[in-house]
């Protein structure tokens, strides 16, 4: 008995010493994210401090969360195939509120129901019950996920001494969007303000209008499928290969944030290419891997386009939408470059509105779009542009010299200059 209660004594302090350094760890990373030069974006905040995401309360709310579960450590109670069914059954738990929540929004949009409020009452009461389920369910599948993302970083050589660092931590959650901000004569990020999850369509476009007005901008409001705050914020999901991907992808920023690379994210924007490329190819492949030791039925073929050909007549090519977009950057570039700011925002708005009618429902094509979207360059073309493109390109090309994924992400991890890059790459041909 008292062996017993010794062991349990040194595992939980074992956890309450890791969540220390957890709590720590993420105080110093949320000090440092989302954190671009306050000379650029405190005109903007004048008119966002109202709706501005409070990354601290967040931040500390999580942490606790994590904390309490860990030190319960009930998924070391839980065997590997049970693990893996666990998983399984809260992502159909998802997918059934989903599908309650579609519900519900349709009875209140009938006009055919006259009291909705009476026709939604069981349904009502089948969400409140799949919510209590959610609520118990949701910290053991993201411990357990955790567990399994971290042995794959390690089989990978990522980690440090067979150990992770940092550990991962994730945590579902309504997400903030992000106002991007770029001014109207060249594309450029020059702030990222992060607003709080519920905005109506209505109050997004009304802020972008204001932001535009009072300062003579381009403004976008995006949303985002995580954030590498520690611990990350990740959107709630029932796809688990999006969320293995989106999981590693923004723990490899908590990696880079402790590193040259990730300290200097703000530095310029060729740095933020870096930064987004490198975890966009990390994550890729890290999520790929879980998928493969764990949940392989869930693998996505190699080349889905082979396999349908094998099955389907030729057909006209189609609407090839990363090559029009790409297209679309490079001659929006190229009118800027030549002072014709009026004229490049007509033709993204023409460009846009053919986007729409070949099913791409983009609600605003500007400078802002192209700003936060052109940094994600882990594939060629897409909106990246002219001056991006050597970044992300010579990004992919050091992960093709690089022998492992483990070599490039801590080759990338040390560079905070382009030009670095550049050498490496071009020493490594």
């Amino acid at each position: 008995m008292l062996q017993s209660r010794a062991v349990d004594f040194v595992n939980f302090s074992g956890r309450f010493i890791r969540l220390f350094f957890v709590i720590t760890l993420g105080l110093v990373l949320l000090g440092s994210s989302n954190i671009a030069s306050e000379d650029k974006v405190e005109r903007v905040r004048v008119l966002t401090r109202g709706i501005e995401f409070d990354y601290l309360g967040w931040t500390v709310n999580a942490l606790g969360l994590k904390f309490t579960h860990s030190s319960q450590g009930i998924s070391h109670y839980i065997k590997n195939d049970q693990q893996i069914q666990f998983i399984y059954d809260y992502l159909n738990l998802i997918t059934g509120i989903h599908q309650k929540e579609r519900e519900l929004q349709s009875i209140f949009a009938d006009p055919s129901i006259i009291d909705p409020l009476t026709a939604s009452k069981d349904i009502k009461s089948e969400l409140s019950r799949l919510y209590d389920q959610r609520s118990l369910s949701a910290p053991v599948t993201e411990e357990v996920l955790q567990g399994q993302m971290r042995r794959v970083i390690a089989d990978l050589g990522i980690g440090l001494g067979g150990h992770t660092f940092p550990p991962v931590l994730y945590h579902n959650t309504p997400l903030p969007y992000a106002l991007i901000v770029s001014p109207r004569d060249i594309i450029r990020q020059d702030a990222d303000i992060s607003l709080i999850p519920g905005l109506s369509l209505e109050e997004q476009v009304a802020l972008e209008e204001e932001v535009d007005r009072e300062l003579d901008v381009s403004s976008l409001v995006v949303p985002i499928g995580g954030v590498g705050v520690y611990p990350t914020m990740v959107q709630e999901t029932n796809n688990l290969v999006w969320l293995s991907e989106v999981v590693a992808h923004e723990w490899v920023h908590n990696f880079l944030t402790l590193r040259p690379l990730g300290i200097n994210y703000f530095s310029s924007p060729e740095l933020r290419v870096m930064n987004e490329t490198t975890a966009s190819i990390a994550g890729k492949e890290i999520g790929l891997a879980l998928l493969e030791r764990f949940y392989p039925e869930l693998v996505p073929p190699a080349h889905p386009e082979e396999s349908r050909e094998a099955q389907e007549p030729a057909e006209p090519p189609a609407f090839d939408f990363r090559s029009e977009m790409h297209e679309t950057r490079l001659k929006v570039d190229e009118l800027l470059a030549e002072g014709q700011v009026e004229e490049a925002e007509a033709y993204m708005e023409a460009r846009r509105e053919s986007f729409w009618d070949h099913g791409y429902q983009i609600r605003k094509l500007n400078q802002a779009y192209f700003a936060f979207y052109g940094a994600y360059a882990d594939e060629p073309g897409g909106p990246a542009g002219a001056a991006e493109d050597p970044v992300g390109e010579a990004v992919r090309k050091l992960r093709e010299q690089s022998p492992s994924l483990a070599a490039f992400i801590n080759r990338m991890s040390w560079l905070y200059k382009f030009e670095q890059l550049e050498r490496v790459v071009s020493d490594s041909a």
